[in-house]
């Protein structure tokens, strides 16, 4: 799969895209003052490729989707157009601040498409949206006009046996495939996803985590492993600039086994949890979620010595350092500040070897 939007695509819209490129500024432009609707070039940033729900909508219909073939032609987007045309107007900007890296517990099933914003909830609608067609091994394609950067991107595809077109998709649905490292902020960011065993529909379901503040947006791309898709016609974003590719870190797929969990009691004004999540070959992840006590703390650091000689290969949403077995860990910069009794967490992947024993940590607040 290129790292581009498909050429063929750009070349087919090249004369026209620019005429529907103008009109839709000019519409934007005239329709400012009477709609509360986003301007893309003032936005952010999303999956280009596999497309995501929402470009697919806007790429293929932002400059027809008053034509009436589209209810018969592409029925999910047409609901989606009905349901709120910001939605897709504002394609680049289903951002949510403050989640402190707790995704699931702040995103419930059946909202994970819409990032649990309620003016976009037609993208979490099951059906059957148009898909991509990607092999097993393939490249994901962040446009951000914006130019944040990320902490990372967190990627995980729909379960075998999951049907998109019958259920709106929940965490459980979910397989875990990959957390990349950090990216430097660029207009275009590409990186390499690979899996293995999946075929016909899925959801690709993305986390990127902005790196310029805690900001979190998620996304759900229609794909089909192996071909024999529904194609999908889409012209660039607005001012696209040359894609740059910088070599991610990937894991092999995993495989999940029942979650592991150990804390302590509260010391020193907050307590920590460790919750072991997937583990595959010699590879895991992790997650640690702290609590402050019965009063507000300005910052934590969480300590912990591994039992069995793992060792911590990349975290997130927290400083780690380790010396031998004995770990530390400390907030970074926006989720220090915890009310009483708040909660925020903190992840990392990790290697083993032999035995995979939880560790007992302790947790200090400031």
């Amino acid at each position: 799969m290129p790292s581009q939007l498909p050429s063929q695509s750009v070349g087919r819209h090249r004369s026209a895209g620019r005429l529907v490129l103008i009109a839709l500024a000019a519409l934007i432009t005239a329709m400012a003052g009477t709609l509360t609707l986003g301007n893309p070039a003032q936005a952010h940033g999303n999956i280009v490729d596999p497309a995501s729900r929402a470009y697919q909508c806007w790429s293929t219909w932002g400059g027809n989707h008053m034509d009436p073939s589209m209810q018969q032609q592409d029925p999910m987007c047409w609901q989606a157009w009905q349901a709120n045309t910001n939605t897709m107007w504002n394609w680049m900007s289903a951002l949510r601040d403050g989640l402190g890296g707790n995704f699931q517990g702040s995103t419930p099933d059946g909202k994970l498409c819409s990032n649990n914003i309620s003016s976009n909830d037609s993208l979490n609608k099951p059906g059957a949206w148009k898909t991509t067609s990607i092999g097993n091994n393939f490249t994901m394609h962040l446009y951000d006009q914006a130019s944040h950067g990320a902490d990372f991107f967190r990627v995980y595809v729909s379960k075998n046996g999951y049907d998109p077109t019958t259920k709106a998709l929940g965490w459980g649905d979910l397989d875990f495939i990959t957390q990349t490292g950090r990216y430097a902020p660029a207009t275009d960011i590409t990186f390499n996803v690979s899996t293995s065993g999946y075929t016909g529909r899925h959801i690709v379901f993305t986390i990127w985590q902005a790196s310029h503040a805690d900001q979190a947006y998620m996304w759900c791309s229609d794909v089909m492993f192996g071909g024999g898709n529904t194609p999908i016609t889409t012209r660039a974003p607005v001012t696209s600039a040359p894609v740059t590719t910088r070599t991610p870190v990937t894991s092999a797929p995993v495989t999940t086994r029942a979650p592991v969990t150990s804390g302590g009691p509260v010391t020193g004004g907050c307590s920590a949890t460790y919750t072991k999540g997937s583990e595959w070959n010699s590879g895991f992840s992790a997650t640690v979620n702290v609590t402050a006590g019965n009063a507000a703390i300005n910052g934590w650091t969480v300590r912990w010595t591994w039992p069995n000689g793992q060792t911590i290969t990349q975290a997130w949403s927290a400083t780690v350092t380790s010396s031998g077995s004995a770990v530390t860990a400390t907030n970074v910069s926006y989720n220090g500040r915890l009310g009483a009794g708040q909660s925020t967490s903190f992840g990392f992947n990790g290697t083993w070897s032999g035995t995979n024993s939880a560790p007992t940590l302790t947790c200090t607040a400031s």
